[in-house]
Formats: C-alpha cells, sequence, structure tokens
C-alpha cells in the first residue's frame, strides 16, 4: 500500500512522462484491463498519465468498449471545471455515470453484448470489426437514451439513476451526437486532430454535411463547426463555416442564429482565460499558467477580431470587450508590482554628504531568498508579457515598468561591479550574493550574453 506521499510521487512522475512513453505505458494497462487482468492499478495509472496523454500530437489509444462509445461526441469533452451546462460542451466527468446508466438499468443486455464482442475483437486485433459492433451500438444507446430523456417523468428516473442535472443535460447532448454519428464520423475522417487549417474545399465539404443535417437531424447540424473547431490547430478557423451558412460578417447577425455556437465557445474559452488572470493573487503565482492564460486569450481574442467584424453594441462584441478591459486592468495593477519586487533585491542610495553623491549598491544587509524568488519570478513576468501587452491593453503600463527596472538594473549593475572590484575582501564577499542576483536579472531583462560578460567581468576583477 502506497503511502500518500510516495502515490503524489508516483503520480507527479506519471503526469511528466514523455507523450510517447505515456502512450506506451496507457497502451499497456488498457490491454491489461481488458484481459480483466490486476497487473496495474488502472484508474490511478490512467489518472495520472492524463497530463502527459493531452500533450501527445497523434493520440495512440487501445479501442476500448466505453472509448469507442465516446467517438461520436469526444470533440465536445472537457475537463474544465463548470457551475453550468454549455451547449456544444459536455464533462469528462458525466461519461462514467451514463456508461454505468446503460450497463446497469437502461439497455444491460445490449451493453454486456457490446462489450463482449468489442473486447474479443480488440484482443484479436481486429480493430474493423470493433468500430462495426461500436456503429451498431451507437443506434441502440441513442434510442435508447433519446426515449429515457424525452419526457420529464422519464428524465426524472435518469436524474435518479446520474445523481447529477448537469449530466442530465449532457446525456441529452450525448444523445444527439450518438445519433448522428454517421454525419460526425465524416467530418472526424475529413479534418484529423490538429488539421493546421481549414481550406475552402474543406468548407464546401463540411457545409454539405451541415446542409444534410438540416434535412435530417436539424438539432444536430449546428455541431458541425463546433466538431471543426475541435479538431483544427487554429480553432477560430471554424467560423468560416457560419460566415459562409450566414451570407454575413457581422458578428450581431451570426450570433443570432444556430450556427453562432462555435463563436460562444470561443468566447466562453477566452472568457475563462479572462477570470484565471484576473484569479492570481500576488506575489504568490505561477508565471508560466499566468503566461499561459495571458497568451491564449490575446490569441483566441485577436483572431475572433480578425475573423469576424465584432460590434461593441453585439453580444460577441460586449463579452470580448468587457473581458479586454478586465485583463487590461488586473494586468494593469500587476505591472506596478514589478519595479517594486524586483528592485527590493537592487538596495541603492544616494552616496555623500546629505545625499548629493551618486546613488550605490546598499550591500550591508544580506538579501532574502524569497525576495530573490520574488523578484526572478516578476522578471519573467514582464518580459514574457510585454509581446502580448498591446494584445491585452496594458501596453503603457507594461512599457513603463520595463522603462523602470532596465534603468534601475543598469545602475545597479555598474555600482555592483565597482564593488566587485575593490581592494577590500569584506567589500568584494558583501557585493558577491548581490551581484549574482544582478546577473540573473540581466540575462532574463537584458539577454544571456550581458549576463555572461558580467560573470567575466567579475571573475577579472577577483
Amino acid at each position: 500500500m502506497l503511502t500518500p506521499e510516495k502515490l503524489k510521487l508516483l503520480q507527479a512522475f506519471l503526469g511528466n512522462l514523455p507523450p510517447p512513453m505515456a502512450q506506451r505505458l496507457a497502451r499497456a494497462v488498457e490491454w491489461d484491463r481488458l484481459n480483466d487482468g490486476n497487473l496495474f492499478p488502472h484508474d490511478l495509472i490512467m489518472e495520472s498519465l492524463r497530463p502527459a496523454l493531452r500533450q501527445a500530437s497523434r493520440p495512440d489509444r487501445m479501442p476500448s468498449p466505453q472509448r469507442l462509445f465516446c467517438e461520436p461526441f469526444e470533440d465536445l469533452l472537457s475537463a474544465s471545471p463548470r457551475q453550468e451546462k454549455h451547449k456544444g460542451r459536455i464533462a469528462r466527468a458525466s461519461v462514467p455515470p451514463v456508461w454505468d446508466w446503460l450497463s446497469e438499468s437502461l439497455i444491460p443486455d445490449e451493453t454486456r453484448t457490446y462489450v463482449r464482442a468489442v473486447t474479443s475483437a480488440v484482443l484479436h486485433y481486429d480493430v474493423y470489426g470493433a468500430r462495426g459492433y461500436a456503429r451498431e451500438f451507437w443506434d441502440t444507446a441513442s434510442k435508447a437514451m433519446r426515449e429515457a430523456l424525452c419526457h420529464e417523468a422519464s428524465r426524472e428516473a435518469a436524474r435518479l439513476a446520474l445523481q447529477d442535472n448537469l449530466a442530465v443535460a449532457d446525456a441529452v447532448e450525448m444523445a444527439l451526437l450518438l445519433s448522428a454519428s454517421a454525419f460526425v464520423a465524416q467530418i472526424q475522417e475529413k479534418l484529423p486532430r490538429a488539421a493546421p487549417t481549414l481550406s475552402e474545399d474543406l468548407i464546401w465539404e463540411l457545409r454539405e454535411i451541415y446542409d444534410s443535417l438540416v434535412e435530417t437531424l436539424p438539432d444536430a447540424a449546428p455541431y458541425v463547426a463546433v466538431i471543426a473547431m475541435n479538431r483544427l490547430a487554429k480553432p477560430w478557423e471554424a467560423l468560416k463555416l457560419p460566415l459562409m451558412i450566414a451570407r454575413k460578417t457581422q458578428d450581431t447577425m451570426i450570433s443570432s442564429t444556430d450556427m453562432g455556437l462555435a463563436g460562444d465557445l470561443l468566447l466562453l474559452d477566452i472568457a475563462d482565460h479572462a477570470h484565471a488572470i484576473c484569479a492570481v493573487h500576488p506575489p504568490a503565482f505561477d508565471v508560466d499558467e499566468l503566461l499561459r492564460h495571458l497568451g491564449r486569450f490575446t490569441e483566441l481574442s485577436s483572431a475572433i477580431v480578425k475573423e469576424v467584424e465584432i460590434r461593441r453594441d453585439g453580444r460577441w462584441g460586449q463579452h470580448l470587450f468587457r473581458d479586454r478591459a478586465l485583463v487590461g486592468e488586473a494586468m494593469g495593477e500587476m505591472m506596478k508590482l514589478v519595479p517594486r519586487e524586483i528592485l527590493a533585491v537592487l538596495p541603492m542610495h544616494r552616496s555623500g554628504a546629505y545625499g548629493s553623491g551618486p546613488r550605490v549598491p546598499v550591500t550591508a544587509r544580506p538579501l532574502e531568498p524569497e525576495k530573490i524568488e520574488r523578484a526572478i519570478r516578476y522578471a519573467k513576468l514582464l518580459v514574457g508579457c510585454r509581446h502580448l501587452a498591446a494584445a491585452a491593453s496594458f501596453q503603457a503600463a507594461c512599457q513603463n515598468a520595463f522603462d523602470d527596472v532596465l534603468g534601475a538594473l543598469a545602475a545597479f549593475n555598474d555600482g555592483i561591479e565597482h564593488e566587485i572590484r575593490s581592494t577590500s575582501e569584506e567589500v568584494r564577499i558583501r557585493a558577491e550574493p548581490f551581484h549574482a542576483v544582478a546577473v540573473e536579472l540581466t540575462a532574463i531583462l537584458f539577454s544571456r550574453q550581458e549576463a555572461e560578460h558580467m560573470r567575466r567581468r567579475a571573475a577579472i576583477a577577483a
């Protein structure tokens, strides 16, 4: 039995595996699970591997019965936390209870038959046959689920089985996409995951699928753009499809149609990144995570404006400009803290009588490790967000912080090098830790070459 400490270490190790290695381990675990083996703690390992598996460019997973069941709606699955149901997003956490509902009470016999058939086919390396069984089960499951969820009385029984209103709403969406599985398969075939771009030919092919769905299953038609969006390296390019169908370029016209669903989801992602940025509480924050959210926010918000004519008085425009204002204000406040936190490890004062002389470093008190760590973190933030500041509406605040810090750092570097060259050993010993910090900050804010020159000059002086 693993202790909690060793369990955390194991999860951290598995989560940081290279994606190819994580995929091989995941296949071994899934193969053992299909064989009813107990060689591995399946759930623990698979949950720990998820961070590494999400980074894989080409997912290579075992076609298990549950995974094949999810194929028609896999592009809508999301692991993000939520407080309400959003059309076009299905929580991964809803899959296990829906699967249990199917296998235990709704269609237990059909589910057991499907699981046995798929398991046997996969273990005999017959992936084509396994997918054939899955296609038959999609039709069976969608009919049963839609019948169970079509009336309030029957939906109450599903609510009791799933024990969550959000899971019930997800089940409704799953059933809809399972019934449209043939059309979904066409989209997935035309657009492999992380497709580099949406060409004009692909747009016309998606338009044909959309038109077919409008005639046969109109409720599923808006999902064409959503599925395409989640399979593109540049998801905003999926808006080309509703632009073609609506024959409009303004967001006020597109957002009011059923094809506005893809845009709504993009704006939801933008809002999520904005909320994550605004939720940062200095001085303790993960600079890499903050820059990731900021980079994604600026990328999505800038791209959607280029793709669609966003009007300030439109629904999309109001959401977008509100989020930009929130991010600009939050990052502007962060920029005000940058000079203070960095200059805290670069203390200087006026020399001479009555402070009339030049500014010189203050090295009498030793540096605090916490202050050094904070200064480095804020320096990385300042450099990392410079090219994002204009798109996120805090360029002036960022430039002011950058000018203040670079001016102070340049003056400190001159002063601390003078002390390193001092003939007094005591002065040099006190100055060395400050010089080391200045070198590290110089590497971040100026360049590694300048930092290396500082090291060499200090070595020669010593």
